[in-house]
């Protein structure tokens, strides 16, 4: 495999090309963007952010990598890299003579993009690729770095990528924020989006101590996204049990999630003195392609 550094990185102002001037990207237009020196870069202008450190707290992230550090979600990590693998797998290389770029749009802590990087990596393939990490949260980000120097980490927002338009081959939404809108600017014609989303059954063990009410759905309806210009390719469903956790990993695993603020006061107290706990994980694989 060979990864190139991503050259497709706009400009978050005026969507002009950036490109590498030392240590720092510059468009065009002067504007510039230092890259920091653990190795990633803060697209994210002031106007673009909704409150002055948007997205998850340095203790949110924190907890995300303790908790996904244990292994307890490599089989979702697993199977999302078997997917993007087969995805990657389709595209002719020898005649686009060009990367395929993957992007993970709400990459968090850098655990599922740095797992199909070391995956696909292992893969007996000559591939040759550029990986975007992108979170809106700075302190995510700066954790993400810590994991892989060949992948390009940037903060910046979904709802706008600070990415060139059509010059993404995959989109990867892990839990995230899905900005559609944004996703389809950036995706190449026939890209595709991988998204991962709780099926309605997850950590219903857990649901069932901090609400009184436990609520099954299902993941949302997307057949609205076809006058949008996108397709459903396949849906697959990932289903196992954690096994028992301790008190420690069940805390983390409720500090990354909404529960947390979802919770009632009552709900969380019984939950952070839970001694153990053997959770359902329950996960839906979605693949939409942009046709428009």
């Amino acid at each position: 495999m060979k990864i190139f550094k991503a050259q497709n990185l706009a400009c978050p102002i005026d969507g002009v090309q950036l490109q590498l001037n030392e240590k720092q990207l510059v468009c065009e237009n002067g504007h510039a963007f230092d890259v920091a020196r653990q190795g990633y870069v803060n697209l994210l202008p002031v106007q673009h952010k909704r409150s002055k450190q948007p997205g998850d707290s340095k203790e949110m992230v924190i907890a995300r990598s303790q908790f996904l550090n244990t292994g307890v979600y490599h089989p979702i990590a697993e199977k999302l890299a078997d997917m993007t693998f087969a995805l990657i797998s389709e595209y002719d290389q020898v005649t686009n003579n060009e990367p395929v770029c993957l992007m993970d749009a709400g990459c968090g802590e850098g655990y599922y993009l740095n797992s199909i990087f070391n995956d696909i990596n292992n893969e007996d393939a000559e591939l040759v690729l550029s990986f975007i990490g992108l979170d809106i949260s700075k302190y995510a980000i700066l954790e993400s770095a810590k994991k892989n120097k060949q992948i390009t980490w940037i903060v910046g927002t979904n709802r706008k990528p600070p990415v060139c338009a059509e010059s993404v081959d995959i989109v990867l939404c892990v839990f995230g924020f899905q900005s559609f809108d944004g996703f389809y600017d950036v995706l190449k014609p026939g890209g595709k989006i991988v998204l991962v989303e709780p099926g309605p059954d997850h950590l219903q063990e857990l649901r069932a101590i901090i609400y009184s009410d436990v609520k099954k759905a299902d993941p949302a309806d997307l057949s609205c996204l076809a006058a949008m210009g996108f397709s459903m390719m396949d849906s697959q469903s990932l289903q196992f049990k954690t096994g028992l956790i301790g008190n420690q990993q069940i805390n983390n695993l409720l500090s990354m999630t909404p529960h947390f603020y979802r919770a009632k006061k009552q709900g969380r107290e019984a939950a952070v003195k839970l001694l153990e706990l053997d959770l359902t994980v329950d996960v839906v694989f979605r693949v939409l392609q942009k046709t428009g």
